[in-house]
């Protein structure tokens, strides 16, 4: 018969205790195991024990959002990080939590130099012990999914994208005598990482431009689950439109430098928040019109979006948060027409999704722009299917289709 301790369990709905759910009986196992299942006599109050693991805690992000929400559907597990040294945003979001750093996290200014570390990240996650679990669920962008997860436990990896300075981007990444110094180490790495694919049971990926990223890279398909996006923080406003919208990380793969060059060029008033190691660069490229206000809250970026007649985004995400915090707000994006964009923003409906990529090709679309043309309410009810309930919903059905394939095999 099957023993009580291997019976899988997931989460009830909308509810933080856990049940039952009849795997077995929808998974090809013959009828003997099916009556033996159905007959195991569940414990008074039935845990399963859950270990979540994500690559470090620094900085917000939007893998920070989608960990603390899978703390929020696993409050008693501990996380598995690889360095906790979190500024002031990621310290309030996890306070209280089981948090535990790999050997890594001993190093000396781990806040600033953990990227260096990066080669020894696998080695650190894998000697990790998550003593006895059932289920382990790791955020992974980089090597988080290599962490050695105990025989007969279930690993889900919510995978954000395969590291993309391994992968599709490596030339990109790794161009001139820099590059070639990294050479050796990063096709090591590429090794290092297909083997912690193979050890992954399920994947979950934040959007099927990614999805289809993990199956040119691993071989492996994945469920699509969008991240959370708190859209109750973003409230349709009534406010003089006076700008367009631009921000975020200040890193060149943003491709903020197209929004403020297409800006120069249409004469078109800027607002640029944020902050980043691209900033001085984007500051010398900005025109009469781009306006610079560094770092925001959340209120001032509520304002900035509702005082804007559109967000410019024309850097390729795997997902992008911020144009769905923007439609929540009731507010049109003018998105470059690839990546996760694609997937958040309802052409001609929520915003426009425009083919060139160059600085004229957005410069035409802000010379174009009509903003009246977009419905506020309908903004906001498109940003609504990625509400923080739906990555739940999705979750659980992740996890009851990934417990029912794990019990077959």
């Amino acid at each position: 018969g099957t023993k009580e301790s291997s019976i899988p369990l997931v989460p009830r709905p909308n509810s933080r205790t856990w049940t039952i759910r009849p795997l077995l009986a929808t998974s090809g196992f013959c009828s003997g195991m099916c009556r033996s299942y159905s007959e195991a006599r569940v414990r008074s109050d039935p845990q399963l024990r859950v270990s979540l693991v994500h690559e470090w805690l620094i900085n917000w992000g939007g893998s920070e959002s989608v960990l603390l929400a899978l703390c929020r559907m696993f409050p008693q597990a501990p996380i598995f990080t690889a360095y906790n040294a979190p500024d002031e945003r990621t310290q309030a979001a996890f306070s209280g939590k089981d948090i535990r750093s790999s050997a890594l996290g001993v190093l000396p200014l781990a806040g600033r130099t953990y990227r260096l570390s990066l080669p020894l990240m696998p080695w650190a996650f894998r000697r990790m012990d998550l003593g006895p679990v059932d289920l382990v669920v790791s955020s992974s962008h980089a090597f988080a999914k290599a962490v050695s997860v105990p025989q007969g436990a279930l690993h889900l990896c919510y995978c954000h994208t395969p590291p993309r300075y391994l992968w599709d981007l490596y030339e990109e990444y790794n161009r001139g005598i820099a590059g070639r110094l990294r050479g050796p180490v990063l096709r090591r790495l590429r090794k290092v990482d297909s083997a912690a694919a193979r050890g992954v049971h399920a994947f979950v990926a934040n959007s099927h431009f990614v999805a289809e990223r993990i199956r040119m890279t691993y071989g492996r398909e994945a469920r699509v689950v969008y991240p959370p996006v708190d859209v109750d923080l973003f409230q349709p406003r009534v406010r003089e439109r006076t700008h367009f919208l631009a921000g975020g990380r200040m890193v060149r793969y943003k491709r903020l430098d197209v929004a403020i060059g297409a800006a120069n060029k249409a004469g078109a008033p800027l607002v640029v928040f944020g902050d980043g190691p691209d900033r001085a660069r984007l500051e010398a490229l900005a025109g009469p019109t781009v306006r610079f206000v560094g770092r925001v809250s959340g209120e001032e970026l509520q304002e900035l979006i509702g005082a804007s007649w559109a967000l410019l985004f024309p850097g390729i995400e795997d997902f992008g948060i911020l144009p769905v915090e923007v439609q929540a707000a009731g507010r049109p994006v003018i998105a470059f027409r690839q990546g996760g964009a694609c997937e958040t923003v309802l052409h001609n409906e929520t915003g426009v999704l425009y083919e060139d990529p160059s600085e004229e090709g957005l410069a035409r679309e802000i010379r174009s722009f009509e903003p009246s043309a977009f419905d506020p309410p309908r903004c906001r009810a498109n940003a609504m299917r990625f509400a923080p309930a739906m990555f739940e919903s999705g979750i659980r059905d992740s996890l009851e289709a990934a417990f029912a394939a794990h019990v077959k095999r």
